[in-house]
């Protein structure tokens, strides 16, 4: 069986408004003096200000219906995009759902704790839950198990979303279905795309991506950009992801070590810290597209997409893939307000 038979066979329920449409930025182009810029709005897929992480709920949303659960569990950043969707979608599937919140930015104020992400998650009725180290995947993951045996005896039925390397990547089979839909859409347009910048971070959405063009023999140049690790540690965890979504799809691994492409240039001085690049990407996207990116996520990855155009690329066609994160922009309202 293919990889998209094996798709068909998963378990799936229907969160996210797809197709997600492409659209060309002109003026952005016209700015960086030449070069084709399109980008694919996945901040557009719905569920509570969308974001990339509804194709990935899908799946894990698949599963916990599948298994009569009644609650759901999951774990990230404060301003996680992650947590807020996952509270939306267990909104729409009337399931209960216990978020945890890492402390992950140092010295972030009281916006970065009360607004954005944060102030959605309370609207959305989550129980929040909080854990102080934000580098400490397996203790966290650690953590929403006790939590989760706490409702078991409760007489509730939870089901846990996990953040750690060393489970199944569900969510990552989100991002092979959208290589079909973009390799679909492209197919029907009147342009093509030498190369692909996406954020970096979970690893999710960039090796799902990866693993989706490599399975239809196509070898468009995706290039991950650094949010959360420096490169090293970022190719480690593609390359692991990759090899964990051949396990979990019982298939032959199409990505080899030579597809990996990242680069951390945009990272410092680390995740979820504003940098001047970030900053300007942000601003320049906004005034001259409309586009609104935010601090952790797209913004870095745009700046790192920004800076190729900008190179020796303005004859090549760039795709940024958006993965969303507007939320995020009221969490630094103090850094991104001119009159602060």
């Amino acid at each position: 069986m293919s990889v998209f038979g094996k798709l068909d066979a998963l378990p799936r329920v229907s969160l996210a408004h797809t197709p997600t449409p492409i659209e060309q930025l002109n003026n952005l182009g016209k700015a960086l003096g030449g070069g084709h810029l399109y980008v694919k709005r996945d901040d557009c897929t719905g569920l509570a200000m969308g974001g990339n992480k509804a194709r990935q709920l899908e799946y894990y949303f698949g599963e916990a219906v599948q298994q009569e659960a009644d609650t759901i569990l999951i774990t990230g950043a404060v301003q996680s995009n992650f947590v807020r969707m996952a509270a939306a979608a267990a909104a729409k599937l009337d399931l209960a759902c216990h978020i945890q919140l890492e402390e992950r930015v140092s010295d972030a104020g009281a916006n970065y704790h009360d607004s954005g992400n944060v102030l959605l998650d309370h609207i959305l009725g989550a129980t929040i839950h909080t854990y102080p180290d934000g580098e400490d995947e397996a203790g966290a993951d650690a953590n929403l198990q006790s939590i989760a045996n706490e409702l078991r005896l409760a007489g509730k039925r939870p089901y846990i979303i996990p953040l750690a390397m060393g489970h199944p990547p569900l969510g990552a089979l989100g991002y092979i279905q959208a290589a079909i839909e973009l390799k679909s859409q492209l197919k029907k347009s009147d342009f093509e795309i030498d190369q692909i910048f996406v954020a970096s971070g979970s690893g999710s959405t960039h090796a799902g991506l990866l693993f989706g063009c490599r399975s239809l023999k196509w070898p468009i140049r995706i290039t991950g950009v650094c949010v959360r690790r420096r490169r090293e540690q970022q190719i480690n965890r593609i390359e692991k992801r990759c090899h964990d979504i051949s396990r979990l799809l019982d298939i032959e691994n199409p990505v080899d070590s030579s597809d990996i492409e990242i680069t951390d240039e945009t990272f410092s001085p680390g995740y979820g810290k504003l940098n001047d690049q970030t900053l300007s990407a942000i601003k320049l996207c906004a005034r001259r597209e409309g586009l609104l990116l935010d601090p952790v996520y797209t913004g870095k990855a745009m700046a790192a997409c920004l800076n190729h155009v900008r190179g020796t690329h303005k004859n090549q066609s760039t795709l940024f893939l958006h993965t969303g994160g507007t939320p995020g922009l009221f969490a630094y309202s103090p850094q991104l307000n001119p009159a602060n």
